[in-house]
C-alpha cells in the first residue's frame, strides 16, 4: 500500500471493499502477518538442522548449518514481536496571540 489516495475511477470488481483511507490494517491482520513471518523462519530451521546432520563428515560445512541454525528462534520471535509503529497524530491546539498588558488607568473600587 503506498497510503496514497485519490478517487475511486472504475468500481470493484470483488466482493472486498474498497481501501479510501490510510488506516492502518487491523490487529488480527498484522498478528496473521506476524505469525506466517514466524512459522516460515521457523521451517527454514529444520533444514538447517538436517542438512548439519547429512553433513557432519564436512565438519566446516555441518558447523556452518548449526550455526546459521542457532539464532533463527530468537530471531524469529523478535521479528513476530515486532508490531508497526504507531503513527504520530498532530493534535491540534489552539494557540491565543499574547497580549500586550494594557497601560491605561482604570478605576478601582473599593469594597
Amino acid at each position: 500500500m503506498d497510503g496514497g489516495g485519490g478517487a475511486v475511477t472504475s468500481p470493484a470488481n470483488g466482493p472486498e471493499p474498497v481501501l479510501i483511507t490510510g488506516a492502518a490494517p487491523s490487529y488480527e491482520k498484522q498478528f496473521a502477518a506476524r505469525k506466517r513471518k514466524y512459522v516460515i523462519m521457523m521451517c527454514c530451521r529444520i533444514p538447517c538442522l538436517i542438512l548439519a546432520g547429512v553433513t557432519y563428515h564436512i565438519w566446516w560445512l555441518a558447523l556452518l548449518f548449526l550455526a546459521i541454525s542457532v539464532p533463527l528462534p530468537w530471531v524469529a520471535v523478535l521479528i513476530a514481536n515486532d508490531r508497526p509503529p504507531r503513527k504520530a497524530e498532530k493534535v491540534n491546539r489552539y494557540r491565543r496571540e499574547a497580549t500586550a498588558i494594557e497601560s491605561t488607568s482604570h478605576r478601582v473600587i473599593d469594597g
